[in-house]
């Protein structure tokens, strides 16, 4: 697809991490982002940098996880759009690494929501708006780490996500929407540190390099 003026782009996650570069750099090359997070403080700083690039936003306060929250922010595309573009999902959950029988039932429960649920939610609810653009194109972010040990909560829950992706992929490829997976370099994010909290991350693909890359996977 293209991306320039006039595309509408729906990113999760974006108040942090690739979300958020992908956000902006959505914005530099024309699109108007519709900016999903939780952290009212993160969206503020991303709405001030999309409009250091020229760019326009729309800031949407919410957990991936409120159902009602994300029905009425579809109904406010269709409102306004009527059509959705782009989205990119880079919404997230993750704790410190435990073994298997040391992972919380709160902990578990949240990744599962986050992860899995909530994947399968905003596939939902945003493929009659991806159904209705030109050419829908729906992004989602792998990270294969199901059964490598201290992974258990956080690798089954990507594992169950991208199994929920690759059957959408499958059920859509003559119908649309495009469906894609990106597979991003490791990058200095808060995740991350939780996991390997002793890297040296200046090694690491910068989260602006890694946006670039995933919109020319998309193009």
């Amino acid at each position: 697809m293209n991306i320039g003026a006039g595309t509408i782009a729906l990113v999760t996650g974006a108040s942090r991490g690739l979300g958020y570069a992908t956000a902006v750099e959505l914005a530099r090359q024309g699109a108007h982002v519709i900016a999903l997070a939780k952290t009212v403080g993160g969206l503020e700083e991303l709405a001030d940098e999309i409009e250091t690039v020229g760019g326009s936003c729309t800031l949407v306060p919410l957990d991936i996880t409120d159902e009602s929250g994300l029905q009425r922010m579809c109904v406010a595309i269709h409102e306004r759009w009527g059509h959705l573009d782009l989205l990119v999902h880079c919404a997230v959950h993750a704790v410190l690494l435990s073994p298997v029988a040391h992972v919380s039932d709160k902990d578990f429960d949240r990744m599962w929501a986050v992860n899995a649920r909530a994947t399968q939610r905003i596939i939902a609810m945003t493929e009659p708006l991806l159904k209705a653009a030109e050419e829908g194109t729906a992004v989602f972010m792998d990270d294969p780490r199901g059964g490598k040990k201290f992974f258990a909560g956080y690798g089954s829950t990507k594992a169950a996500a991208q199994a929920i992706v690759d059957s959408w992929a499958a059920e859509t490829v003559t119908i649309g929407p495009r469906v894609l997976t990106f597979s991003p370099n490791p990058m200095p994010t808060g995740i991350r540190a939780r996991f390997f909290p002793g890297e040296n991350r200046e090694k690491l693909a910068s989260t602006s390099d890694e946006a670039k890359r995933l919109l020319d996977h998309i193009s």
